[in-house]
């Protein structure tokens, strides 16, 4: 009779021990997977991520693992299909494209703009030129892009908000008796709106395809070129500024692209894109958490996320402080306009 309670006592055991080990997985809690988009895939946001998965791990106890993207959809996917947890640096149309797929992700943050809210949070969407053939693009005194039609063209991904829907969206918009639509941006050639039509894959890649002459125009947004580029004339963000690669750029503008200028011909404010989570492996209190530190005062000032460039010229991050001051919370209906 014994024998037999402790053969009983041994089995509970057991089996409370197989949930344990199934809940926390061998060594410990299962690591949180961020995954990043291509355009922070690159080594010079190394430090950056490096930055965000400590704070996690701040915020939660759990070891983080970084998964690196070369296609916008591999990052949607992951968080959709909750091969990831957290996807940093998301755009509004690769997140309504995994909500699409995924109901029960959720927002995390998003960042701020430069006063720490949400009333300006937006960055800006460019359809660029080459300096060298900036004429070409003038219109009664101004560079518009009247003259696009019928030249190669760059794009960053379909799934880009700033890189592609929004300038394809603007392009329609002024091309009324073209009947375009988004399709008619999937190919370029005979018949075609463009001759030619590329996707960089990231923001850094379509504005490569520019300076390095393979395209005659190009999308991408400026935040994402914000660490090889500087300002040489006008004013950041309207139309007519003249932007240069840096002459230390890193990779891929580690060529003779180096001092490349070129032109902003249309701008487009863009909303800010949301950090988003998928709860399969996360807990109610481990977002709370990971909510609160990053909307703290602690991390605005961490100048491995949010950069002072007046401070420091060279420094490089995910966003500078005079156009984005912090995380804020916000809500999906912010970006039903992109639905």
């Amino acid at each position: 009779m014994r024998k037999s309670r402790i053969f009983q006592a041994l089995a509970a055991l057991l089996i409370v021990s197989s949930m344990l080990a199934g809940a926390v997985g061998c060594g410990g809690p299962k690591p949180i997977v961020v995954v990043w988009y291509p355009n922070e895939s690159g080594p010079v946001y190394g430090d950056t991520r490096a930055e965000v998965g400590k704070l996690i791990t701040q915020a939660t106890g759990r070891k983080v693992e970084h998964k690196f993207t070369s296609e916008y959809i591999f990052a949607i996917q992951a968080i959709a299909e909750g091969t990831a947890d957290i996807a940093m640096a998301m755009g509004a149309v690769g997140y309504v494209q995994a909500k699409d797929m995924n109901p029960n992700l959720g927002l995390l943050f998003v960042n701020a703009d430069k006063n720490g809210k949400l009333d300006e949070a937006k960055y800006f969407s460019w359809i660029c030129v080459n300096k060298a053939d900036a004429d070409k693009y003038m219109s009664g005194g101004s560079y518009s892009i009247d003259n696009i039609k019928g030249k190669s063209m760059s794009f960053v991904s379909a799934s880009s908000t700033s890189g592609f829907r929004v300038p394809t969206t603007l392009i329609i918009d002024h091309f009324p008796t073209d009947n375009l639509n988004s399709d008619s941006f999937a190919t370029g050639g005979s018949g075609k709106f463009f001759s030619e039509v590329m996707f960089g894959g990231n923001h850094q890649g379509s504005a490569f395809f520019l300076v390095d002459g393979k395209a005659e125009v190009a999308a991408f947004c400026d935040i994402e070129l914000a660490n090889y580029i500087e300002l040489k004339s006008g004013t950041e963000n309207t139309v007519g500024a003249v932007y240069a690669i840096r002459q230390n750029a890193d990779a891929p503008f580690n060529t003779s692209v180096r001092g490349n200028e070129f032109v902003l011909i249309a701008v487009s404010p863009v909303f800010n894109g949301p950090n988003v989570y998928n709860p399969k492996n996360l807990s109610d209190t481990e977002i709370k958490a990971i909510r609160d530190l990053f909307t703290s005062a602690e991390v605005t000032n961490n100048r491995k996320i949010f950069i002072d460039t007046v401070a420091n010229p060279e420094a490089k991050g995910l966003y500078n402080i005079a156009s984005s001051k912090g995380y804020v919370l916000v809500s999906d209906d912010w970006y039903n306009a992109y639905r």
